[in-house]
């Protein structure tokens, strides 16, 4: 947009600021890096390759961004007033309440877990007239299992047999979630303390960090928050991210992205998926038409850098590490309204999972509940 003539302002909260700042760059810069390499390789249907944006746009609109805190109602323009407030899901999630012309209307935004062991559970909604309620997990409840008891079962199978695990994560959230993970279960001794981890990804490596200077924002102390970067080896430069194929296991490889749709995740993969003593841990959802769902399916054969590669690595899917809400805790987020709107519309989510949970909104909540189609236009 800035690329384009925009010069408006873009409002956010001061941690999604922190984040953009630290993301936007970094994504450009891998947009070059994958578009050099595809041209150098071949394989990509254009000629050239482009990245979407580069590092020198992103940087362009950083200045566009203005934080403002959450709790704290601001005017973006005049008449129209707008209220952050925690949304729990990571690291600056907000959910939003704009009020204009006598209309409350609450965006959920992505709602994070009230069990999640990094973000505290998102704030109780304020009173609106209209919702629009994301449905990411809409027709799924979270399992009793807790995500010290998966991964930690999934990564001894994997240092029994010596091997390497692949785990593709979000630069964001979850990355920082099973690096504590990790260093609970070591602590704990259901893994060895000698185990090597890697996180490599320089967004990643640089969010990490970010943790320690938001103490109060998410549930970790300050020596847990220092425990992170510390629990692992950060992997910065391109070298040194090549060099980890020539390391034996047993070890353990984090690196973005978390649907493996890119990134530097996209060479371990075709380095390890070859082989039956390694494991692919994939940590949340997986888009349809993304690696991490052909992964996630069973297929025998993913497609890297223009070739079909064998998969004879074990795929586990960790049900618990999800930052989603479940359908049940999407409910109970709508419950908890301190008065019941008069129209809830049920968005950001598979066709399946939205109408799953649009009908029981209207079933266990008797609120009026709609799914709308894209491109269509509804009243407040």
């Amino acid at each position: 947009m800035v690329k384009e003539g925009f010069a408006g302002k873009v409002f956010a909260s001061k941690g999604t600021l922190a984040l953009c700042k630290i993301l936007l760059p970094d994504s450009g810069h891998i947009q070059e890096e994958d578009a050099a390499f595809a041209n150098r390789h071949g394989f990509s249907k254009h000629s050239p390759a482009l990245p979407l944006y580069t590092r020198q746009d992103a940087l362009d609109c950083l200045p566009r961004i203005k934080a403002e805190e959450m709790g704290k109602t601001f005017q973006p323009i005049p008449g129209w007033r707008v209220t952050f407030s925690p949304a729990g899901h990571i690291l600056g999630a907000a959910s939003v309440l704009l009020e204009v012309a006598d209309k409350r209307i609450l965006f959920s935004g992505d709602l994070g877990r009230p069990d999640d062991s990094i973000m505290y559970p998102p704030a109780s909604p304020p009173a609106a007239d209209t919702v629009l309620i994301e449905s990411t997990y809409g027709d799924r409840q979270h399992p009793p299992d807790n995500l010290l008891e998966e991964l930690g079962t999934a990564l001894h199978r994997l240092v029994e047999r010596g091997g390497v695990a692949v785990i593709p994560v979000f630069a964001v959230g979850r990355a920082q979630a099973v690096l504590h993970a990790i260093a609970q279960l070591k602590i704990n001794g259901s893994l060895p303390k000698g185990l090597p981890v890697f996180l490599d990804s320089p967004m990643a490596v640089h969010t990490t960090h970010l943790f320690e200077k938001h103490i109060g924002d998410h549930r970790l102390s300050p020596h847990d928050a220092h425990a992170l970067t510390r629990g692992a080896t950060m992997v910065n430069s391109t070298d040194e991210s090549k060099a980890l194929a020539s390391r034996h296991g047993p070890m353990v490889i984090l690196s973005a992205s978390g649907m493996a749709t890119g990134g530097r995740v996209l060479h371990h993969l075709e380095h390890h998926l070859g082989k039956k003593r390694n494991m692919v841990i994939l940590t949340g959802y997986q888009a349809p038409g993304t690696r991490g769902a052909t992964l996630a399916s069973g297929s025998e054969t993913l497609r890297l850098h223009g070739r079909d590669i064998a998969v004879h690595a074990e795929v586990v899917q960790l049900q618990s590490a999800s930052a989603h809400a479940d359908a049940g805790q999407l409910l109970d987020w709508l419950r908890s309204m301190p008065s019941r709107p008069d129209q809830v519309y049920v968005v950001h989510g598979d066709l399946a999972a939205s109408d799953a949970l649009r009908s029981r909104i209207e079933r266990e909540l008797g609120l009026r509940a709609l799914v709308p189609e894209h491109g269509a236009c509804w009243p407040c």
